[in-house]
C-alpha cells in the first residue's frame, strides 16, 4: 500500500509535471526579453509547496458560494472612503487538487469606487508566501486577473479556493504568481466587485476594475495579520483583460490612491480601445469574447439596452453568458455578430459607443515607470495601438517601455516554450524586479 506522503509527492510531481511539459519546448533564441527560466517557476517555495501540500482524494473545492452569508454587505454611509478593509477571513488555496502549504491568503471584503463614482464593494483574495521574508522586506502586486467573466463566483477569490478549476484566467496566472511568490511577494487579486452577486458582472470597464484594483491594494495594506507597511512597495501587473484593469489602475495611481508606493506597473496584450478590439475581434477567433465583453459593457452601463439588439439566437447565448464564466465564452469561435444582433456592428450603438471611449486607455500618463508588452502579431489586439499609448504616455512625461512579445504562427513551431511564456506575461515579472532595484537603488 502507498503511503500517503508517497502518493502526495506522486501527485504534486505529477501536477509539475504535466505543467513543465506544457511549457517545455526546443531552445530559445534571443528575444526582446530573456525567456523565464523553469527554475523560476519551480522556485524553492513553490516546491515545497507542493511537497507538502495536502492532496484532496477527490475534487473537493474550498471555493464558498453566493449564499455564505460572508458576503452579505454592509452599508456605506455617504462619506465612507475607498479603500477601506470592511471584513477578512483567513481562507486555503487551492488549485486544482492541492492545497498549498506555504502560501497564507485572506479573502478580503472593502470598499471601491465604480465608474460612475459610487462608492460600492468588492471583495477579493490576498496571497502571501510563506518564505521568512520579513514583512518590511516584501512587495506587494496588485495583480489584474484576466478574470473577464459575467457570472458570479468566477473571480479570484473564488478560483484560488478551488472553485471555478476551469478557467483559463486562473491557469494563466500560475506561472507568473509563482514567480512572484518565488520572490518573497504578497499578490493581491481583486474580484472587480462583490464574487457573490448573482447579477452579471461588468468587465473590460476599465474605469471600475483600475480602481478595484487600487483599492484592493489598500485594503491589504490595512488588513493586520498581513504586516504590511502603507508605504510597501506596490507593483501593477494584468495581461489581456487584466491589461484593461492594470493600465487603468497605473494611469489613476497617482490621482485617486496617492498615498499608495506604486513603484511600476506592466500591462500586456490588453484592449486599448474597445471599439478598435470589436472591429477587429468580432466574427473571428475571439467572437465569442467579444460577445461577452459587449455583455459587460451593458452589465455595467444599462442604457446600453443591448437586449434590444439581440436576435433570437443572441437571447439565448447572452442569458448562457450572463451566468457563466469565461471559459464558455471561448467555446464560440468565428460566430458573424450579425446571427447574435440586429445591428452587428454594436458599437455604433450611442450609449455603447460613450462608454467605449470612457474605458479607452491613454487619458494620462502613468507616474510610475511603465512597460507595455505587446505582439507584434496579435490578430485580436493590433500592435500599432500599443505603440501609440507608448507614444501618447511618453508626449505626456511618462517612462514607458515599449517591448514586443512573441505570438506568431512559426513562434509557436519553431520556439514553443518562449512564445507560451511570453503569451503568459511571465517575462515581465523580472522586468517588475528590475523596476524595483532599480527605485530602491535611487
Amino acid at each position: 500500500m502507498v503511503n500517503s506522503t508517497s502518493r502526495r509527492r506522486a501527485v504534486c510531481v505529477g501536477a509539475a509535471s504535466v505543467l513543465a511539459a506544457a511549457l517545455i519546448a526546443a531552445g530559445s533564441p534571443a528575444g526582446a526579453q530573456e525567456a523565464v527560466d523553469l527554475s523560476e517557476v519551480f522556485n524553492p517555495l513553490v516546491v515545497r509547496a507542493l511537497q507538502g501540500g495536502e492532496i484532496s482524494g477527490e475534487f473537493t473545492p474550498l471555493g464558498l458560494s453566493s449564499d455564505d452569508p460572508w458576503f452579505d454587505e454592509p452599508e456605506l454611509s455617504g462619506d465612507t472612503a475607498p479603500g477601506i478593509l470592511l471584513k477578512a477571513r483567513p481562507v486555503s488555496v487551492q488549485v486544482y487538487q492541492v492545497r498549498p502549504d506555504a502560501v497564507s491568503a485572506y479573502q478580503l471584503m472593502y470598499t471601491t469606487t465604480d465608474h460612475f463614482g459610487r462608492r460600492v464593494i468588492s471583495t477579493g483574495i490576498l496571497m502571501i508566501p510563506e518564505d521568512g521574508t520579513a514583512p518590511a522586506d516584501r512587495k506587494i502586486i496588485g495583480y489584474a486577473e484576466a478574470n473577464d467573466s459575467l457570472g458570479a463566483n468566477c473571480a479570484p477569490s473564488h478560483q484560488w479556493t478551488g472553485g471555478n478549476q476551469s478557467d483559463p484566467a486562473m491557469f494563466s496566472a500560475l506561472g507568473p504568481v509563482a514567480e512572484m511568490f518565488g520572490r518573497g511577494w504578497a499578490v493581491m487579486m481583486s474580484d472587480v466587485g462583490n464574487d457573490g452577486d448573482t447579477s452579471p458582472h461588468p468587465f473590460s470597464v476599465g474605469q471600475f476594475s483600475g480602481k478595484a484594483t487600487l483599492d484592493g491594494v489598500r485594503a491589504a495594506l490595512a488588513l493586520p495579520e498581513a504586516g504590511l507597511a502603507s508605504d510597501t512597495p506596490v507593483g501593477i501587473y494584468g495581461v489581456a483583460g487584466g491589461g484593461v484593469a492594470a493600465g487603468f489602475a497605473a494611469e489613476q495611481a497617482h490621482t485617486y490612491a496617492p498615498e499608495l508606493n506604486v513603484t511600476a506597473s506592466a500591462i500586456q496584450a490588453m484592449m486599448i480601445d474597445p471599439a478598435t478590439f470589436e472591429a477587429t475581434a468580432a466574427g473571428g477567433i475571439g467572437s465569442g469574447f467579444v460577445f461577452s465583453s459587449v455583455l459587460g459593457f451593458d452589465a455595467g452601463y444599462p442604457e446600453i439596452k443591448l437586449d434590444d439588439h439581440f436576435t433570437p439566437v443572441g437571447r439565448d447565448v447572452a442569458a448562457a453568458f450572463r451566468t457563466s464564466c469565461q471559459a464558455l465564452y471561448l467555446a464560440l469561435p468565428f460566430v458573424p455578430f450579425d446571427v447574435l444582433l440586429t445591428n452587428p456592428a454594436p458599437r455604433t450603438i450611442p450609449a455603447l459607443a460613450a462608454a467605449y471611449e470612457d474605458n479607452t486607455l491613454g487619458k494620462q500618463a502613468p507616474k510610475s515607470k511603465l512597460l507595455i508588452s505587446s505582439c507584434e502579431d496579435d490578430f485580436l489586439v493590433p500592435f500599432s495601438e500599443a505603440k501609440e499609448l507608448a507614444d501618447t504616455y511618453r508626449a505626456a512625461g511618462g517612462d514607458v517601455d515599449l517591448i514586443p512579445s512573441q505570438c506568431g504562427p512559426l513562434d509557436y513551431v519553431t520556439n514553443l516554450y518562449k512564445t507560451v511564456t511570453d503569451q503568459l506575461g511571465m517575462q515581465d515579472v523580472a522586468w517588475l524586479d528590475a523596476a524595483f532595484d532599480e527605485a530602491e537603488s535611487k
